[in-house]
């Protein structure tokens, strides 16, 4: 499930781009269709809820990171977690995911 959370619950259009790095389906939903889901169904509720909880606690925590963490620690947390995305997606997005230059991931990277 990917979607910019502000956007869609303000219904104002977004700042951010999303784009997909592979092949993949997609599926819309309008604001008034979940709200639906939401209203009917308690287990799409708790659902919702639980997605909504778990993506602000993982803000958190990557908004800390770029505060307190080195960009070296941020990239070895990346590798450790997700090293699909090491894989496939281009280094200059790696490097701004990360908050740095792609100079800077380079110099990371021979490091590591």
């Amino acid at each position: 499930m990917v979607f910019e959370v502000a956007s869609f619950f303000t219904r104002i259009p977004a700042l951010e781009n999303i784009q997909a790095l592979t092949e993949c389906h997609g599926w819309r939903i309008s604001y008034a269709q979940l709200n639906a889901l939401f209203h009917t169904h308690a287990a799409f509720r708790e659902f919702g809820r639980a997605v909504l909880v778990r993506g602000f606690a993982a803000l958190k925590t990557r908004t800390l990171s770029m505060i307190t963490e080195p960009a070296a620690v941020r990239y070895a947390h990346l590798l450790r977690t997700h090293p699909e995305i090491i894989q496939q997606a281009p280094l200059k997005d790696i490097a701004t995911y990360l908050g740095i230059t792609s100079t800077s991931l380079s110099r990371i990277r021979k490091a590591v």
